[in-house]
Formats: C-alpha cells, structure tokens, sequence
C-alpha cells in the first residue's frame, strides 16, 4: 500500500516536472504520469495538487505524449472524485474559490438573471434552486412578495397580509411537473418589464443555485479544446525579466480576423462556462456580443507559442453611457488560462488582467504583452491604465504576490506624482540591497493610485493629426490589422525613471457623473428628469438638432452624452464640424460596432479636451 508520505512526494515531483526542461524531461514525466494513473488518492488537497498539475502539463506541454497522457487523465478525472466522495472525504476543499469547478463536483452560487437562464439552458438537468441554502428571513420574504404576485394568481392573498406563507407550496402548486428554476425563469422572460426592470427583479430574490458537473465539457478540467496548432515547451519558460513591454508593443500589430455570429456565440457560451466555473462573473463576460467577437492567432506564428485571444464588445443596448468596453480570454493550446477587460474613451483605456491560480508560473509577463499588443490594436488606444485593485487596493491577494512590482518591472509609472517618487525610493533600495523586499504597508501605499503606460508613436498617430471624416470603422471584410501601419514601425518606449505625468493621471468618468449629480442636486432639487429634460434641450439648441427625429437606441445615447455636453459652457461656439463630429460619436455610440463609437472618439481634440477637464 502506497503510504501519504509517498503519495506526496510523487505529487511534489510531477509539480517541479511541469516547469522543467531537458532531454529526458518529457520522458520522466510520462513516467510520472503513469504512476499517477495508477495510483488511488485519498487526501483531497492531493488529489487537487494532480489536478492543477495535469492542467498547467495540457497548457504547457512538453510533447505529444504528455498531451494525451494528461487527457486521458483529466477526461477521466470525474471517477476518482466519485471514489474519494465515497470514501467519506472533507469535499469542501473543492469549493475555494481557486480550486472549484473540478469534474464531479457540485457548485453553489447565486448568478444574475442572464447567467441563470444561460446555465438553465446549457444543462438543464444538472441545475436547480438550492432551497436548503436559501434565506428565509425578512428581506427574502419581502422580495419573494414584491415579485412572485406578477405570475402566480392570487399569490397576493397570502403575501400582502399574511405571515408564515407557505412560498414552496404556491410555487409548487403553479409549475405542475416543470422544474421550479425552469418555470420561474420562463415567468420572468415573459415578464412585460423591460430588460434592465427583469434582470433588477429576479437579482433581488438572491436565489441560490446548485449545478453538478459530473463529466461535463464546462468543467475546469475538461474545459479545453484542440488547437489548429500545438506549441511544445523544450526549453524554459519566458520569465518576467525576459520581457520588455516596449519591445513586444512595437511588433507588427497582430491579425484581427472578425468571426461569424455562429463562431462568435460559441466562444460567447466558453467564455461564460470559463467564469462560471470559477465563482466570477463580469459585465461584459456575461452580456458580450457574439457579432463582435474577433480572433488573434498568434500561435500562428513560430513566435507565437501557441496562444490565441478573443476579444469582443457590448451589444448596442448594454452599453456603458460613455465609455467603450471590451472583454475577452486567452487560450494557450486550447486552454483557457486568463481573461481581461478594458474600458475606456479615446486614446486611454484601463486594463483589468487576470491569470487564473493555476497557471501564474506559467509565462505570465510575457502573456499579458500579447494581450496588450492585441488589445492596442483593437481599440487603437495608446495610454494604458490599470487599476488599483490590480495592484493591490482592497486585494490581499495581489499585496501577497507583490502585484506593483509586476508592472513597475514592465514599464509602468505610478499616476500620482508622491507614489511615483516612493517608488523610486524603494527602487533605490533594492539596487542598493538585492535582498531589500518592499514591506506590505508600502505597497498598500503605492496600490491607491492607477499605473500608467504610454506607448510612444513618435507623433505619428497625434490626436491632433488625426481625421475624423475618413472611415474610423474597421473595413468590412473578416480580417482587419486593426492600427495604423506606424504602429509596426514605431517601438512604444518608456521607461520609469523618466516618465512624466500624463493628461489622463486623475481622469475618471466617476468624476463626471458626480459632477452632473451634484449639478442635479442645486440646480434641480435631486430631480433626475428634470435635469435630464434641461439637458437635452439645452444640447440638442446647441447642436442645431431635432431629438424627436431620433431612434429610440440613438436618443438614449444623446440622452447619455447630452448630461455632459451640457457641461461644456462654449459648447455652442463650437465649429460646424466640431458639431457633426461630436453628433457622428453619439450616433456611434448606440451602432452595432462599439470599436468605431472609440475610435471615433480619439479624432475630437476638442471634445478629448472638455472629457478630461471635466472627469480630473
């Protein structure tokens, strides 16, 4: 009988193989690999240490054999979850929010509306309300009252008056044989509410889901696909040291190819079967356009590793008021290993970059400069941001891992000039003391402020250059660069020591919107309709236009934008063709391509200007 302490030290030695290079490299751990297949766990936290080994081996192979070692490994993974379970194990290690999703399994949580009905519909017979997890005190009874009554008769006998209701019954007694989550999801689509009034109704109820996995494709461990292409690890990995930001940046922009709706709604559904496996659920993960969706194969490319991006936008009637959102993921030979999300206006976006636990020693720098080289040429953004959270602010987990470092090594400046200047001070110290680490309550203190990083286009990409009334679209055939060709000539360069505050250092939209709030509040006693009426009126004489020629879809827009247009005091002196201009990005903003609505943006100076004046 294979002893724990024996049992570990296989588990130890197939961990260090994952990251280990040589001839007899790939040989030993297939050996290793088959001790594993024929060894019987018993501890859990083992049995995940095998599980997020065989993962990062299928992400970053040493050869062709290890590929089909480790399938036939994971595909079968389910059986030894179902042993171990039988067992009587602990099975709440499989829960934490790093280690959830594996086959056999079973999860909880409680999802948006659309998350809901996307997971009712992907599995049908594995999801159900997890009643016994579900809150019976006051404010769940209230929501149950304040919803229910619109689709079950004469509910509101019992709700308005009683107490003790016997909710379960009524719904029990209203569904027939369909199963409760299926029937009160079906009675909130056929709600005559609109879609932001539907997703606020069903969110408040707080109904808590339960979805087993069993051997199901959406599982952690068998969410994976074949690539067109493998990229085998024969030598080490990339290291962040290796890496310079500006020298991949100034690569030729990468090959955008813009897929089908078909194409684009499956990586829709993986990149929502990606996240609901690990607890997360974003905005744009969720409600992504399936008809923006585009492909960066840079495993195409001898270069290229064997990594591909997606990235895609918001439908027209999800979008952000002002600023444009992109979403995407990264597989690395057809595993999904981060995702991503940007959200800007004109030349500045801010990026928000996840390596999932798994695969952080896996080449992560150099990863996120692809990302960033596709994300440039998607958006055409050439001012970088990233978040504090990133970094560290209300995240132990990036303080732990020394998040700031991450970036600063890469090129990035801090956004606020004494956070810049501590930085320096502690860089200071380690090439004084290579040993020196930077304690935790500094890098608190460098994590309250966003980083930043400017790519260099030697003025050739100007915003003052730039003209608006040529096509800012992206050409209508499936592949597109995506960047002017200066990019590809041009390294993006920068350098902490010698990095200058940038326009955009203390430019928020939040700060807009509580300017806009706090105008509300003087000048219209708090009455939003009121101040949206004025608005709107006051820009539409600005502009010389007529709303009521509107659509519905560009009138919210204008609705949106007319709030800080009404800012600008000057805003009727503008010229004729500032005045076009500024009406083509409203019109943008509620089209089906979000991409142009940014672009578009990058090529007002004048309202560039006003944007940043009004969100410092």
């Amino acid at each position: 009988m294979t002893t724990p302490s024996t049992v570990n030290a296989l588990v130890t030695n197939l961990e260090a193989a994952k990251s280990t290079f040589g001839p007899w490299t790939a040989a030993e751990t297939k050996r290793l690999l088959q001790r594993i297949s024929r060894e019987h766990f018993r501890d859990p936290r083992a049995l995940i240490r095998v599980h997020e080994a065989l993962l990062f081996l299928r992400a970053f192979p040493h050869s062709p054999q290890i590929v089909a070692a480790v399938e036939t490994l994971l595909n079968t993974f389910h059986k030894r979850i179902e042993k171990i379970r039988a067992l009587g194990a602990d099975m709440s290690a499989f829960d934490d929010f790093d280690t959830s999703g594996i086959a056999g399994t079973t999860m909880r949580d409680t999802l948006s509306f659309e998350a809901a009905r996307w997971l009712a519909r992907r599995t049908p017979r594995n999801a159900e309300i997890a009643w016994d997890d579900y809150s019976d005190d006051y404010q769940a009874e209230r929501a149950m009252g304040a919803t229910w009554p619109r689709f079950i008769p004469l509910l509101a006998e019992d709700a308005d008056v009683e107490a003790n209701i016997p909710w379960r019954r009524w719904l029990d007694a209203a569904r027939g044989r369909e199963s409760d989550l299926q029937w009160l999801l079906r009675q909130f689509e056929n709600l005559t509410v609109t879609d932001r009034e539907r997703v606020e109704l069903y969110d408040s109820l707080r109904l808590p889901l339960r979805w087993r996995l069993e051997n199901l494709k959406l599982s952690r461990t068998r969410n994976w696909t074949r690539p067109r292409k493998f990229f085998f690890h024969t030598e080490p990995l990339i290291t962040r040291p290796q890496v310079s930001l500006a020298r991949e940046l100034s690569h030729r922009a990468p090959r955008l190819e813009k897929l089908s709706l078909r194409k684009g709604e499956a990586v829709m559904h993986s990149i929502r079967e990606v996240m609901l496996v690990r607890y997360r659920e974003l905005y744009g993960t969720t409600l992504g356009d399936p008809r923006s969706v585009v492909r960066a194969d840079l495993g195409s490319d001898k270069d290229g590793r064997g990594v591909v991006l997606y990235l895609w936008n918001l439908p027209p009637g999800r979008r952000l008021p002002l600023r444009a959102y992109v979403a995407g993921f990264t597989l690395k030979n057809g595993v999904p290993i981060n995702y991503v999300e940007a959200i800007g206006l004109c030349e500045w976006i801010e990026v928000g970059f996840n390596t999932f636990y798994t695969y952080r020693h896996g080449e992560t720098a150099w990863i996120y400069a692809q990302a960033l080289r596709v994300l440039t040429a998607f958006t055409g953004a050439t001012t970088i941001s990233v978040y504090p959270y990133q970094i560290g602010q209300n995240n132990d987990e990036a303080l732990d891992s020394g998040a700031f470092w991450f970036y600063r090594k890469l090129g990035f400046r801090s956004g606020r000039p004494d956070l810049e200047q501590l930085a320096r001070r502690e860089e200071g110290k380690i090439a004084a003391n290579p040993g020196y680490r930077t304690s935790r309550r500094i890098l608190k203190r460098l994590a309250e402020a966003h980083v930043f990083y400017e790519l260099d286009h030697r003025g050739e990409r100007a915003i003052s250059t730039l003209n608006m009334r040529a096509n800012a679209s992206h050409p209508a055939n499936t592949s597109y660069q995506g960047t002017t060709s200066s990019r590809a000539d041009s390294a993006a360069r920068i350098s902490p020591a010698s990095a200058a505050a940038g326009p955009w250092d203390n430019f928020s939209t939040r700060n807009i919107g509580l300017r806009i709030n706090r105008r509300m509040a003087r000048d219209f006693k708090g009455d939003a309709t009121a101040l949206h009426e004025a608005a709107l009126e006051e820009v539409a004489r600005a502009l010389d236009i007529n709303p009521t020629r509107w659509t519905p879809a560009d009138l919210r827009a204008l609705g949106n934008w007319s709030l800080l247009l009404a800012q600008i005091p000057d805003l009727r002196r503008w010229t004729q063709q500032e005045k076009r201009d500024a009406l083509a990005i409203i019109r943008a903003q509620a089209a089906p391509n979000e991409m142009r609505y940014l672009r578009l943006t990058q090529c007002h100076p004048r309202l560039r200007a006003e944007l940043i004046r009004l969100g410092s």
